[in-house]
């Protein structure tokens, strides 16, 4: 039976089980969403901005273990969408971008709302695709999944002509994919992985670095097993957090330009560094001629191209982080049982000593609410089993200091791109895949009005996301930053904002307000009880400042500390 390309294009998505599609309608895609509404299976959250659509589906994706999916129109359409799919890119995360294109006939002749978009994206894609003919559209969709999905995930780009959507064939599903030119390694190769083991077993100081490969390959559990069972410390990036509890004595918690104390110096004091799923960003490393001057280096990644990029490393494994760590604990199951306890016991003791000198903390005020506190509130009110956005800047780092995530998954952050407006959408995409959570995005008073008209897109379609505002009437990092290195010289950094109550209401959803620190807690727990989205204003210390902090070209040792 023959088919159009609008009906091709959702049997696909049927046969990807795509279940949510996050997206925003337009003159090129008009067959697309009126075949929609004859596909009831799909869902279609409509968002009141692109670039909302591509981070609900990055959270979506990161919430599921699913491909997320957007859907956009030409022009404009697809090119707001370019933010979030850059962020998605440097945070691998799996979606596909669908965007409308012009008919095939009018490519390069400037038509109405025309861009190239796959040149455009083409830097910050995994892959992307322009489809001209309607007989490779089913094969390409499948494929577009498939590169998703595998290896080292990241965001894919299909680019879809309206006349090939009006288009009609009798269509070929393919069954499987096979791309000469893209196999990724899974399975790392056994001799490095018993040169990794050997050196493990005979180093003094180690520490476990960990990054965002650990919670795509749903390494957690091995990875708390390996380090249990070697007594090795952790510590992890921003996109790493919940990899390992939280809660638990190896952890260190988060290193680099806001990590703690603790982690910062292990590192910087290991005679090994066990690096897993973590690509040596410069917010980790710091100055990089003294970045764990004194440790040999094993790095742990899927993509090869990340091994040795910014750090040379003294033993690379190339290969999924899941499957390095099996056999690392399998090859440690063979061996005679050693008492590792006590082995690193005089490393562990100097690890405990650095976390007691120097903990993660703060001045405690009575009359004005400190956003730490805030952020300690919500952990504690949720049990710490609450999926956490954030958007970017002091908020971010805030939440994750003081949120201690003992599970995989629950915290979305845009870590690489570090994208002001991404928490709210992204919240909305973890609501959309886990429906009977709590998710509350952490944001700014500066980030959450830049993607704010999303409230009555949660409104509309009945998510009961949290919006926690650490208000504190600045662009907080920026300030700090001019605070303590412009001489207080706060350029374009003070910022109005709305009566965030009242906004709220305008929208349909619940707003809330606390002034005072005594009333942090009523107020988290009215949202937490409240069915429906909800706002809640924090007034926030002004001036308060994210310690500690690496100053920009200094080494990870060399930290402000209040």
């Amino acid at each position: 039976m023959k088919m159009t390309g609008a009906q091709i294009f959702l049997k696909c998505l049927e046969r990807e089980e795509v279940k949510h599609i996050f997206g925003y309608p337009g003159g090129v895609v008009l067959d697309i969403y009126d075949e929609l509404t004859r596909t009831p299976q799909i869902q279609h959250i409509l968002v009141r901005h692109e670039q909302a659509a591509v981070h609900a589906a990055d959270g979506y994706a990161r919430a599921s273990r699913k491909v997320g999916v957007a859907l956009v129109t030409s022009g404009p359409g697809a090119t707001n969408t370019v933010t979030g799919i850059a962020s998605a890119y440097m945070d691998s995360i799996p979606i596909v971008v669908f965007t409308g294109q012009v008919p095939t006939a009018l490519i390069g002749n400037d038509a109405f709302q025309e861009v190239d978009i796959v040149g455009i994206t083409r830097p910050c894609t995994k892959h992307n695709y322009l489809v001209k003919d309607i007989n490779q559209l089913a094969h390409t969709i499948h494929e577009a999944f498939h590169i998703a999905r595998s290896g080292r995930p990241g965001p894919v780009l299909v680019d879809l002509p309206k006349d090939v959507m009006q288009a009609s064939i009798v269509p070929k599903f393919p069954e499987s994919i096979k791309i000469k030119s893209y196999n990724p390694t899974y399975h790392a190769n056994p001799r490095q992985v018993k040169r990794a083991l050997d050196l493990a077993l005979t180093a003094k100081k180690p520490v476990l670095y960990t990054g965002g490969g650990i919670v795509l390959s749903d390494a957690s559990e091995e990875l708390t097993k390996f380090a249990e069972a070697l007594q090795i410390p952790v510590t992890s990036t921003l996109m790493g957090l919940g990899g390992f509890p939280g809660d638990h004595p190896l952890w260190m918690g988060m290193l680099g330009m806001h990590g703690t104390y603790c982690a910062n110096m292990a590192v910087s004091k290991a005679d090994l560094l066990i690096a897993v799923g973590a690509r040596f960003d410069d917010r980790v490393t710091g100055k990089l001629t003294e970045f764990a001057p004194h440790a040999k280096i094993i790095h742990v990644d899927i993509d090869p191209s990340s091994i040795s990029k910014n750090v040379k490393v003294d033993i690379p494994i190339v290969g999924d982080c899941l499957d390095t760590l099996q056999q690392l604990n399998g090859l440690l199951s063979e061996m005679p049982a050693r008492n590792w306890a006590e082995a690193r016991e005089p490393w562990l003791k100097t690890v405990a000593d650095w976390e007691r000198e120097h903990p993660l903390t703060y001045i405690w005020s009575d009359t004005v609410i400190k956003p730490q506190y805030v952020i300690e509130k919500l952990w504690e009110l949720t049990k710490g089993d609450a999926f956490i956005t954030t958007e970017v800047g002091q908020n971010q780092m805030w939440a994750a200091q003081f949120y201690k995530f003992k599970k995989p998954r629950r915290l979305m952050t845009s870590g690489g791109l570090g994208v002001m407006g991404y928490g709210f959408p992204a919240a909305m995409g973890v609501q959309v895949a886990q429906p009977d959570a709590i998710v509350i995005d952490i944001a700014g008073d500066g980030s959450i009005q830049m993607n704010i008209q999303e409230l009555i897109t949660v409104v509309e379609n009945n998510l009961p996301v949290k919006i926690a505002i650490l208000n504190n009437t600045f662009l907080g990092m920026v300030r700090q930053w001019q605070q303590l290195f412009y001489e207080r010289r706060y350029s374009s950094t003070p910022m109005g904002a709305p009566d965030f109550v009242k906004l709220a209401e305008a929208y349909g959803a619940v707003g809330l307000r606390a002034t005072k620190p005594e009333e942090v807690v009523p107020v988290i727990q009215e949202a937490l009880n409240t069915p429906k989205p909800v706002i809640m204003d924090f007034r926030v210390e002004p001036e308060e400042c994210v310690m500690p902090m690496v100053p920009a070209g200094k080494a990870m040792h060399e930290m402000l500390l209040a």
